[in-house]
């Protein structure tokens, strides 16, 4: 039930304009951080996408600006969040 509403919510958020409209920033990461949760959420569920999620936005806001890393989400079941 959780999973859908927070699928929603992220599309909604990207659909809108994502950072860029929100926050004014763009993102460091391809793919991009809500992308990237999305992604993760579909893929392992909730908590695990979300433990991810919360990580590579912190990670974010730590790089240089004019960096664009890639960095997909972790295919495996043992996917750490760093």
């Amino acid at each position: 039930m959780l999973k859908p509403l927070l699928l929603k919510l992220i599309a909604y958020y990207r659909r809108t304009g994502g950072g860029q409209r929100w926050f004014a920033v763009d993102c460091n990461f391809e793919p991009t951080c809500s992308a990237y949760t999305y992604i993760a959420i579909e893929r392992y569920g909730v908590r695990r996408g979300v433990l991810l999620g919360w990580h590579r936005i912190r990670r974010c806001s730590q790089h240089d600006s004019f960096c664009k890393c890639i960095e997909p989400v972790p295919e495996t079941e043992d996917a750490k969040a760093n």
